[in-house]
């Protein structure tokens, strides 16, 4: 079993998130974004993106300059005044894309200096839902298995809230239910993964779940006990 990132942005489930903008990089009008997709490549064909801002009408994430008089936005160009738009999506073109140190660097069409750069700081990159990658039978992307029920020999342990991808051999479900339990997403302990019925269905180690269980008040009585002792 394996996981594919790619969240779905916004609470939106016709579009995906791919990258997000982290800060402006160099002088023409470029950004640098994180990368939250397992399949980078895919932007070497894709030239039309979506930028989804944060919401509200300060989605630039600028400053007010010290010379702007107060209740006066400054003089916009008229690709400026386009990209703040109202509209929380617009399109982007993309013109051309490279990585640099483990992120990814976007040029966008009509995007020429920091100024244009710097109204997509914190804006979510994304694609269409119908044309993220297809994956194998046994992958699953992370914001597919998001509000799953998981189901351990019958019994009903929560809902996903989360991935956690770590230094381990599996990746690790945050499972909520009457506590917060983690459990690895190893194909070994998974019997069925039913998107359509929003289940996975599991068959854990004897034991596995109480080895992850908060200490109850006697166990940490105990073991303050044996540090004083």
């Amino acid at each position: 079993m394996a996981l594919a990132n790619a969240n779905v942005g916004a609470g939106e489930g016709e579009f995906i998130t791919v990258a997000r903008v982290a800060r402006t990089q160099g002088r023409k009008g470029e950004v640098a974004a994180t990368l939250l997709t397992d399949f980078p490549e895919r932007f070497q064909t894709r030239k039309k993106l979506f930028a989804l801002y944060a919401g509200g009408a300060n989605r630039t994430g600028r400053k007010r300059s010290p010379d702007q008089t107060p209740g006066r936005e400054p003089e916009l160009t008229a690709q400026r005044r386009e990209l703040q738009l109202p509209a929380k999506r617009r399109e982007l073109q993309l013109e051309d894309h490279w990585f640099h140190k483990g992120m990814v660097v976007f040029k966008f069409a009509g995007v020429d200096s920091i100024s244009d750069a710097e109204t997509l700081l914190g804006c979510e990159i994304q694609i269409p839902l119908s044309e993220r990658a297809e994956l194998e039978s046994d992958e699953f992307y992370v914001s597919d298995l998001a509000g799953c029920i998981v189901i351990d020999s019958g019994r009903e342990l929560g809902r996903i809230k989360d991935v956690q991808f770590g230094g381990g051999e599996a990746p690790l479900l945050v499972v909520q239910g009457e506590r917060e339990q983690l459990i690895p997403f190893a194909a070994a302990y998974i019997e069925k993964v039913d998107l359509e019925h929003r289940r996975v269905s599991m068959n854990l180690p004897p034991g596995m779940l109480e080895l992850d269980a908060p200490l109850s008040q006697e166990e940490k009585q105990r073991q303050q006990n044996k540090k004083s002792g």
